[in-house]
């Protein structure tokens, strides 16, 4: 872990960069350092709260039998993981009681299908929902996704083990990271902010925030916004 006591100040570093754009003004560049030590202290949180994760203590060791279709038959969560050591698991909104499946999970999930291939030289991933595996493969072509394993929770144990379910019965989108060392598996970490940990005036989100889409708004004039939210299609 990096020694903070170490580390040169955020606003010495800020003053350190020579960043100019052409007619900014006096004024303009003042407040964008004062912002830029802001971000080199943000970047430095996330990398301790990173540290902090990766020290947590083993998690609950995963005794349930949980069983998955995939396309080729059934899995284990061990079959999930492959030859890897670390698997993430996210849980998307789209039981059998929904007609298309949730706009923010798609929107996470086209973003993740482009660096799936990516992610799986380091760790396993996988992508479980609880309609039926014909209709996840359906909707996976139609997306025109290449490189996400899906796979359907025949019996829902999984999901509502693990938050994919919630207390009104419908879907709950969840993340969850397992390990397997010295032939057993537990659970590492999972995502465990929601509406009751949500700040005012701010819809629930995670930190860091799973979502590409949102971490592109956010760096623009007009934000995420407090009512636009993704949609599965868009006219024109």
């Amino acid at each position: 872990m990096t020694i903070t006591s170490s580390l040169v100040s955020a606003v010495e570093l800020a003053g350190r960069s020579g960043f100019r754009y052409p007619n900014e003004s006096d004024d303009y560049r003042r407040a964008r350092h004062a912002l830029l030590a802001e971000e080199i202290e943000l970047r430095r949180h996330i990398e301790r709260v990173a540290a902090q994760r990766r020290a947590l203590p083993p998690g609950g060791e995963v005794n349930g039998r949980y069983q998955f279709q995939g396309e080729h038959g059934l899995l284990d969560l061990a079959d999930l993981f492959g030859d890897r050591q670390t698997l993430v698991v996210y849980s998307y909104m789209f039981g059998p009681q929904r007609e298309r499946p949730c706009p923010m999970c798609t929107s996470l999930l086209s973003a993740w299908d482009g660096e799936a291939r990516d992610i799986e030289q380091r760790v396993a991933l996988a992508v479980v929902a609880r309609s039926p595996i014909e209709r996840l493969v359906a909707f996976r072509n139609e997306r025109g996704w290449r490189d996400l394993r899906l796979y359907s929770d025949i019996d829902d144990c999984y999901s509502r083990d693990y938050h994919g379910i919630g207390n009104d019965g419908g879907d709950d989108s969840a993340i969850n990271v397992f390990t397997r060392r010295d032939g057993r598996i537990r659970h590492f970490w999972s995502g465990e902010m929601g509406f009751e940990t949500a700040d005012p005036g701010q819809d629930p989100r995670g930190a860091p925030d799973l979502m590409p889409l949102w971490t592109i708004l956010d760096m623009t004039p007009e934000g995420r916004g407090t009512d636009w939210y993704p949609k599965l299609d868009y006219p024109g």
